[in-house]
């Protein structure tokens, strides 16, 4: 019997989200080999967004993490996370919730990015009127061309107009390279250290006008290898939980195991060489384009179309394949694909014993 296949998968209707327990277990014990300190690890809870699966990576003594949104923010003060930094910048409603969040959950020390005085000036209002002072990072345009500042003068006199500020206090730095991928380890890091020069270039401007030297959050899962060789600052991979085919393919080096599959079933025999399967582009991450998912028990399986409900296949002989069949997919982008499910179905030994909810894909918990 494969890894994946699961004795007792009549019991569950699909399409479904499958994780794999011990490989989840297996891939956090690997990140920590890649690097020289767990303290510096503060990984993205955006991949998972299920309580338990950040109890698992609290058990291997990480402690910090980064996240994007107030349910995700609000899971991890739940789970009673030791330091959780919002890398986004909060605005509007988003401020007060995020207060609101500091003030429900006291163990966990929250922060935020900001990349703009007006945006920085609303935050301090906020919590300087309830007598806090929230540690923010300066979120810094490394070439994501997304958000944030270019590091230079205008970051080094935001960094210092935040500490002028009654209601913040400048900590860090923030740098996400996402833009970053390419297949080429050599490539990766020589753009990698060139995006990053310039932070560094910063840092050191900002000790030198006899502030704090600044904490440094830099780079994402892609980057990863290439951050963990400096020294004193915190890495910030995500898809490493759960990993998937579009990083397996991208990033070679990084040998971390799929274990997050999406289940589905064939619903319909089209003709000799066409079949078709419950896994709409509502239950598999729909950004990129095909093909979206692999199917682990038909590798050689075509994707011909999908929509909402559908997904067709040509196959070589679709006698093979009765309705009914399970198939085990690895998608390509696996942090997408678990925001479309209430819940996951918890797999060891070949069969699902449990379910954890997502309790982070909603847009609010209770905050």
């Amino acid at each position: 019997m494969e890894w994946y296949e699961l004795t007792n998968a009549g019991q569950i209707d699909s399409p479904a989200i499958v994780v794999y327990k011990d490989r989840v277990k297996e891939n956090i014990s690997l990140l920590k080999t890649m690097i020289d300190d767990v303290q510096r690890l503060r990984p993205h809870v955006k991949t998972s967004k299920i309580a338990e699966v950040v109890q698992m990576i609290q058990e291997a003594g990480i402690q910090q993490f980064k996240f994007a949104t107030v349910a995700e923010g609000e899971m991890l003060g739940m789970v009673g996370a030791k330091d959780a930094l919002m890398a986004y910048q909060p605005v509007g409603p988003k401020v007060v919730r995020l207060l609101a969040l500091v003030q429900k959950y006291p163990q966990t020390s929250f922060s935020c990015v900001v990349d703009h005085p007006e945006a920085a000036f609303a935050i301090s209002e906020i919590f300087a009127a309830q007598g806090r002072r929230l540690p923010v990072y300066v979120d810094l345009n490394v070439g994501m061309n997304r958000t944030g500042i270019k590091p230079g003068p205008a970051a080094l006199e935001l960094y210092r107009y935040l500490d002028t500020l009654e209601g913040v206090q400048p900590v860090g730095l923030h740098a996400y390279d996402g833009h970053l991928h390419d297949t080429e380890m050599a490539i990766r890091k020589e753009r990698c250290d060139a995006a990053y020069a310039p932070v560094e270039a910063l840092a050191a401007d900002i000790a030198a006008m006899g502030l704090p030297a600044p904490v440094i959050v830099a780079g994402g899962t892609p980057t990863f290898p290439i951050h963990a060789t400096r020294k004193d600052i915190s890495c910030s991979p995500g898809t490493f939980v759960f990993w998937d085919f579009g990083y397996a393919d991208n990033l070679p080096e990084q040998p971390f195991q799929w274990a997050a599959l999406v289940i589905s079933r064939v619903i319909s025999i089209i003709d000799a060489q066409h079949i078709c399967l419950d896994l709409g582009h509502k239950s598999v991450a729909a950004e990129n384009p095909q093909p979206r998912v692999q199917f682990l028990n038909a590798p050689a399986a075509e994707l011909i179309s999908q929509s909402e409900e559908h997904l067709v296949l040509k196959v070589k002989d679709s006698s093979l394949y009765p309705v009914g069949t399970v198939f085990y997919g690895v998608p390509k982008h696996i942090c997408p694909t678990i925001a479309l499910y209430e819940k996951v179905y918890v797999a060891a030994e070949n069969a699902v014993s449990a379910n954890w909810r997502v309790i982070a894909r909603d847009r609010q918990i209770i905050v």
